[in-house]
């Protein structure tokens, strides 16, 4: 596991995944670093904790978003471990394999020139299924795995532009791809990335 400043990238596939990657991550051992939405730290203990844990509150917006990515960027430079969920949300792709992801990951790799390192997990729907919101707290298999950093080399040093954002990013969810057909012992789905219909309607 790399020392210093690093970015790991997972798949968000429950609602209770976090607590699971932030466990994974702490026996690593490393203090894991979230960008979590804005609203939970407005709950009265978990906001609490999350603002005392050093976790990193995210808007929705542009300018809010920006705001967060400079938050994560500091904490990285700082030597911190930042966990970040690229498609911003649990996946909406019918068979829970990741989607497109935000960009916002590919700025924070590029700006920062941390190590992405890829956490592909299996398991936690089946205490919380996102997409039916069935919940079984009885004992589940759960897989959880980190890869070797991604190599982004050849972008670092370009222009940053949509079009270099969206090939970095795409190469980090690829990457998460591919670790989840491994666990799943499935091969992993080809062509573009799902998009949700919501973000589709957006643009």
């Amino acid at each position: 596991m790399p020392a210093g400043g690093v970015i790991f990238a997972v798949n968000h596939i429950s609602y209770a995944d976090p607590l699971l990657i932030a466990h994974f991550v702490y026996d690593t051992p490393r203090n894991p670093r979230f960008l979590a939405k804005e609203s939970l730290f407005r709950l009265p203990i978990a906001g609490y904790l999350l603002r005392k844990c050093g976790q990193i509150p995210v808007k929705r917006g542009a300018v809010d978003a920006s705001h967060a990515l400079d938050a994560a960027a500091d904490a990285i430079r700082a030597g911190h471990a930042v966990i970040v969920y690229p498609e911003g949300t649990c996946t909406k792709e019918p068979e829970q394999w990741p989607m497109q992801g935000r960009t916002g990951i590919a700025r924070l790799a590029l700006t920062t020139g941390a190590p992405v390192v890829p956490i592909a997990q299996w398991g936690a729907q089946r205490i919380h299924h996102p997409l039916t919101n069935k919940i079984h707290l009885w004992r589940s298999p759960i897989t959880i795995s980190a890869g070797a950093p991604i190599d982004l080399r050849q972008y670092q040093g370009q222009p940053v532009s949509a079009l270099l954002l969206r090939e970095v990013t795409d190469v980090i969810m690829q990457r998460l791809r591919d670790d989840v057909a491994v666990l799943r012992n499935e091969s992993a789905p080809t062509g573009p990335f799902f998009v949700p219909p919501a973000r589709k309607a957006k643009k």
